[in-house]
């Protein structure tokens, strides 16, 4: 039986998780659509570069502000990718790993004389889901829902600066929750699985339940980092379900 104060962790963790999931899930189906898979690493990190830059360059900024620079340097990103797949996309993939290469680089030179700077690259790259607070959650919370509410009721903001804009503000949300790895797993993997789904959004949104659920509790019996746990029940859960409606279809066929 659980204890109260492990029951304590776990729960906001586990909310913080399922939101993560909850709106990642169109957002991925999206970039699979597009073929910019690799977009969410490379905002995730531009987003966590601002987070490093604030943290570097201000004496204790607050969380507002950390928050401004994270979200300003996203959004950044994403017009500049925008522009990128108005001006050149066929080189559209390789400008967008280009760009993760040289924000992570830039991190790394901003902390390499910072006393913590392993630890926040750490943070950075796995985060640190089972320090979320219910706190955490009424801030972040009604970003989600926001970008829920403009992504279903308003399907026109599915495309061009819209979707930029609506994607670098979930990512600048979830990089601080869950880290740079547990964003792209959480995006691109449930979105893989639900690739052949008829009722593509409620498989994706299945799968990613599913791997946080899993992937805390695991973590917590265990007691093992819950970010890369997250990424290897996202790995195998959503693959095991991509295989397996790929070889369900194939017998169709």
């Amino acid at each position: 039986m659980m204890s109260k104060e492990l029951v304590d962790i776990i729960a906001p963790a586990l909310v913080a998780g399922l939101m993560v999931a909850f709106v990642h899930a169109p957002l991925g189906v999206e970039v699979i659509k597009r073929g910019i898979i690799f977009i969410d690493l490379a905002i995730a990190q531009i987003a966590g570069l601002g987070l490093v830059t604030a943290m570097v360059f201000l004496h204790e900024p607050s969380w507002i502000m950390i928050q401004v620079f994270a979200l300003v340097f996203a959004l950044c990103g994403g017009l500049f990718f925008l522009w990128v797949e108005r001006k050149v996309p066929a080189q559209q993939e390789a400008i967008i790993g280009c760009s993760f290469v040289l924000a992570a680089s830039l991190a790394l030179l901003l902390l390499a004389d910072h006393p913590q700077g392993g630890d926040e690259i750490q943070h950075l790259l796995s985060g640190q889901i089972l320090f979320v607070s219910w706190h955490d959650v009424v801030i972040h919370g009604p970003v989600y829902l926001t970008i829920l509410a403009f992504w279903f009721l308003i399907p026109a903001v599915r495309s061009g600066l819209g979707f930029y804009t609506l994607f670098a503000i979930a990512i600048t949300s979830s990089v601080q929750i869950v880290g740079v790895y547990v964003v792209f797993a959480s995006l691109i993997l449930p979105a893989l699985a639900a690739l052949k789904a008829k009722k593509v959004y409620r498989v994706a949104w299945l799968f990613g339940g599913l791997s946080v659920v899993s992937g805390l509790c695991i973590s917590t019996w265990i007691d093992k980092p819950a970010g890369p746990l997250l990424v290897v029940t996202y790995t195998i859960i959503c693959l095991a379900g991509f295989f397996w409606s790929t070889k369900k279809h194939t017998i169709i066929a």
